[in-house]
């Protein structure tokens, strides 16, 4: 039964991602394509006019599939950090593939003009966002103040990046990043609201 061309549409996409994460981006090809998906390599031509078409596809699917780890604003800032984090590291945990596009500069040059452009531009709004959710916390006090927002940020991002892509399988992984969330979290947090140690008495 032929399937409907974005169905296809799809699953190439989704195809092109498992190949760039586990093979490297030189592997995609329409012929790996093809066989990942089961199509004639010709086939794939009636779905995308062109490789670079694909992969401009590809760079849309990060681009929603980031978007849509964005909690609300409404949420308290570190509610809002928090859900951030979990949701980062367990959709791009999904789709490694993303991962390799958004930290290789050898696999961005591979894009179609633009796309580059397009990832980096997903960076600057992660990092905004980070951003906005430690400037807030640290307004309330809930955040430290010791230490400046713009070297807090990269500490996060490299916790989701870590959590993204640790190893294991997918019920541990859980319930690990909800352990190293909680951690971070507490390493953030304001010294002054830490309770003072208590002192013996003699």
């Amino acid at each position: 039964m032929r399937r409907a061309s974005p169905v296809r549409q799809t699953e190439l996409v989704d195809a092109a991602l498992q190949i760039i994460a586990t093979q490297g981006i030189a592997a995609l090809s329409t012929r790996s394509l093809a066989t990942a998906v089961g199509l004639s390599s010709g086939a794939i031509f009636r779905h995308f006019a062109s490789l670079a078409a694909l992969l401009d596809a590809v760079v849309a699917r990060v681009e929603v599939v980031l978007d849509q780890t964005f909690p609300p604003d409404a949420l308290e800032p570190l509610e809002r950090l928090a859900a951030f984090i979990e949701a980062r590291a367990s959709a791009v945990g999904g789709q490694r593939g993303i991962a390799r596009l958004m930290l290789s500069d050898q696999f961005s040059l591979a894009l179609p003009p633009g796309g580059s452009e397009r990832l980096a531009a997903c960076v600057r709004k992660t990092r905004g966002f980070v951003e906005r959710c430690l400037t807030d916390a640290q307004a309330s006090g809930r955040v430290r103040r010791d230490i400046p927002v713009a070297s807090l940020a990269p500490i996060v991002m490299g916790t989701v990046q870590m959590l993204a892509l640790a190893p294991g399988s997918p019920r541990p992984r859980e319930r690990d990043r909800r352990a190293v969330v909680a951690g971070l979290l507490t390493l953030l947090g304001a010294l002054d609201a830490a309770p003072s140690p208590q002192r013996r008495t003699p």
